[in-house]
């Protein structure tokens, strides 16, 4: 991820894919990494088990998966509480489509989508 408006700030890592989450989330830890947003904004979340949680979404930010095409979207920074370092950020479905990836679930990985979805 790189800030769009500040280039020299960026976080690279590797995270696992949740075709549950809409969004790409971050540790709220991690926000000072990628500096300060042109926008951000408060936002709750539903968690699996119904849970509503305090979040803040920030853009723009570029979004490069390896061997897929950059996409500029928004991450959202998430208190993870007292074992935030234990958590790893999450890639949601929303960055893996326009992307053009989708999960290959037999072969745990990510493969190419010839089309965006226009249905």
């Amino acid at each position: 991820m790189t800030n769009l408006f500040d280039e020299s700030k960026s976080i690279h890592c590797g995270m696992p894919v949740d075709t549950g989450v809409g969004a790409l989330i971050m540790p709220s830890g991690w926000k000072g990494r990628l500096g300060e947003f042109k926008h951000s904004a408060p936002i709750e979340l539903r968690t699996a088990n119904g849970k509503v949680l305090q979040g803040e979404t920030c853009w723009p930010v570029k979004i490069e998966i390896d061997g897929f095409r950059p996409v500029s979207n928004e991450v959202v920074f998430l208190d993870m509480g007292d074992d935030e370092a234990a958590h790893k950020p999450l890639l949601g479905y929303v960055v893996l489509a326009q992307a053009q990836a989708a999960v290959d679930m037999p072969g745990h990985r990510l493969v190419p989508v010839r089309y965006i979805d226009m249905k």
